[in-house]
């Protein structure tokens, strides 16, 4: 996959869309030297497990004193692959310097006034290998009552980890019956927004539903896990 010369918005700010991270902290901080994007907006899976392995906790510190140095920001959503309960339990949502979590339902305004909903969640397909409370939590799944929380706004942009059943990079709708991505093509309904990013799947590809673009970033050490973010439609 080739990346085109990023698209500035306003002023200048070039944002980076990065696909499923699984805690390649090395290969992110080698991107962003290399690419030197304004703003990072992160589709989950990004490998928070605070509590599993001193390295993680290392290197996650050492990507957020990159981010930090350079002044970056990025936002993540929650992805299956991170410690669910480390994260609800958070006090602050800045897990690294410069590294924030996008809790469910949460806005981000760009710098060109766009808004991004961030949406995390997935059911894990590996979930009977792992352990209950250790490297696994039920809260991975997104459940209708959270939906609730969500705002009653007009959104331009929506971050998410899984997607919802109308766009289908696999063709695997007719088997996937991950509540998550159910309580997506809600949120895809009722906001109807321009642009809709996820990972997930571990596979770029991108496609268009009824007026929605969106697209479908790999993983840590693809070719195809990070593109820029497109500027704003006129």
């Amino acid at each position: 996959m080739t990346h085109p010369n990023p698209t500035s918005i306003s002023d200048g700010t070039k944002v980076m869309l990065l696909g499923d991270v699984h805690r390649q902290f090395e290969d992110v901080t080698r991107l962003i030297e290399a690419q030197r994007p304004s703003l990072i907006l992160q589709v989950g899976d990004l490998g928070y497990w605070p509590k599993k392995e001193r390295r993680i906790l290392r290197d996650g510190t050492v990507l957020g004193g990159t981010l930090d140095t350079l002044g970056i920001p990025l936002h993540f959503c929650d992805g299956n692959h991170e410690d669910h309960a480390a994260l609800r339990a958070l006090e602050a949502l800045e897990v690294f310097p410069n590294v924030f979590y996008q809790p469910r339902g949460s806005l981000l305004t760009l710098p060109d006034g766009r808004k991004v909903l961030f949406a995390g969640g997935a059911r894990s397909i590996d979930r009977e290998y792992r352990v209950v409370g250790e490297d696994w939590f039920a809260e991975e799944v997104l459940r209708e009552h959270e939906l609730e929380g969500f705002p009653d706004t007009e959104v331009d942009i929506v971050v998410s980890h899984t997607a919802p059943r109308e766009f289908d990079p696999l063709d695997l709708c007719h088997r996937d019956r991950d509540p998550s991505r159910i309580c997506l093509s809600w949120v895809l309904h009722r906001m109807r927004p321009k642009l809709w990013v996820f990972g997930h799947f571990h596979r770029q590809a991108c496609g268009e539903w009824h007026g929605v673009k969106w697209i479908s970033l790999g993983m840590a050490g693809q070719p195809q896990w990070w593109q820029w973010l497109p500027g704003r439609e006129t």
